[in-house]
């Protein structure tokens, strides 16, 4: 005897696995999405413990925002970033999403290796090199994600645009200094 079809019952999402997860199990997951992002902040944070001595002594092209703007703009990026993943495996799972999730975490690691790079070592030739590779890490997620979750996509085009001026202004802070970032 077969099962009843209950893909129409009330509750039921019928996209994805979000109905068989029970509130609190979805409720940790966005709390450890959200932390994994927010902890890759704390990582990069401690490589700036001086970053506004250092900061300030750079030569800084014109356009450079000033220095109290980047931890607001980074924290709101790391809940979008958490946020994101936490759609896309909170619709799919590990195991519907292995390759996402794990360029997901892939993208953290370079995300706060970059901080590291350019504030506590002083490298500015690795330190564009490396966010060259982290900007085609997330645009790359970017476009997985799109395939899994549209708006865990999209929540992640302002973090794709940050790093991108980043970038830009890594190479310039790197051209403009290069006794002091090598």
């Amino acid at each position: 005897m077969s099962q009843p079809d209950n893909s129409n019952a009330p509750g039921t999402i019928r996209e994805g696995r979000t109905s068989r997860i029970s509130v609190a199990a979805q409720a940790g997951g966005l709390a450890a999405w959200l932390a994994a992002s927010l902890l890759t902040g704390g990582v990069g944070a401690i490589a700036t413990a001086n970053a506004a001595n250092f900061f300030g002594d750079l030569i800084r092209p014109s356009w450079a925002p000033p220095a109290w703007l980047f931890g607001p703009v980074w924290s709101a990026l790391y809940v979008l970033m958490g946020f994101a993943a936490w759609l896309v495996w909170r619709r799919h799972g590990f195991a519907g999403a292995t390759a996402a999730l794990a360029l997901f975490i892939v993208q953290l690691l370079a995300n706060a290796l970059w901080t590291w790079l350019f504030f506590a070592w002083h490298q500015g030739a690795l330190a564009f090199a490396e966010i060259v590779v982290l900007w085609i890490l997330i645009a790359t997620l970017v476009v997985m994600f799109w395939r899994l979750h549209r708006l865990a996509a999209a929540l992640l085009l302002p973090y794709l645009a940050w790093v991108g001026f980043a970038a830009a202004l890594s190479l310039s802070l790197w051209r403009l200094n290069p006794a002091v970032l090598g």
